[in-house]
């Protein structure tokens, strides 16, 4: 018995574990598609491009001073934990005549953190429109323009989330009301993406230097 236990220890366990997490990496190491091809904004704004980036993308609306909160939540709770990772940025999609209250959004946020990487574009109307429709959510903008949800868009401008979010199904965005939320699902899922581009780097050097 003693021997038929040790033999379970040494060599079924660690092949159960491995099983386990190789199996985990299929089903979790890859963050899925939800819409290809988002509407960039380069033509709106020449200086912020979603391509090649990896962008939490978002839209405070015209009451933009009422959602500093969710700002600030998504600045500690993601923004923070992730800013010095390459190629990662925050783009905030903003209606003209929010310019003042963005210029103070951004001073509070740089007291907090190195803000460089919170990017606002200001865009018309109808061009804030078009830039969520392309998104193609289950969600709406308010009267406003503005959203509490982000979203994470990867380098190739596609809109990624869950399929089988345990609450929702299908999870387009992240609702920066919930400091749960954030830390529960939206940090999970940022960490799968950046995750999923330094493993495709690493295959990449890895050919090279074949």
């Amino acid at each position: 018995m003693k021997k038929t236990f040790v033999l379970i220890v040494l060599f079924i366990l660690p092949l159960v574990a491995y099983l386990f997490f190789a199996s985990g990496v299929n089903n979790f190491g890859r963050l899925p598609t939800l819409t290809e091809e988002v509407e960039d904004m380069v033509a709106i704004s020449p200086d912020v491009s979603l391509q090649d980036k990896i962008t939490i993308l978002g839209f405070l609306g015209k009451d933009a001073d009422l959602r500093k909160g969710n700002a600030f939540n998504l600045n500690q709770k993601i923004y923070k934990r992730f800013y010095e990772f390459h190629d990662f940025q925050m783009v905030m999609v903003m209606p003209y005549g929010t310019e003042d209250v963005v210029e103070s959004i951004r001073q509070e946020l740089n007291e907090l953190t190195d803000a460089s990487n919170w990017k606002f574009v200001f865009a018309k109307d109808e061009e804030i429109e078009r830039i969520f429709s392309s998104l193609q959510t289950d969600l709406k903008l308010d009267e406003g323009l503005g959203t509490p949800y982000v979203f994470i868009i990867d380098k190739d401008r596609n809109l990624r989330g869950r399929t089988d979010d345990e609450d929702e199904g299908t999870k387009f965005g992240f609702n920066t009301n919930s400091v749960a939320e954030l830390n529960n699902k939206m940090e999970d899922d940022v960490k799968i993406i950046l995750a999923e581009y330094r493993l495709a780097l690493k295959r990449n050097n890895a050919q090279r230097s074949n």
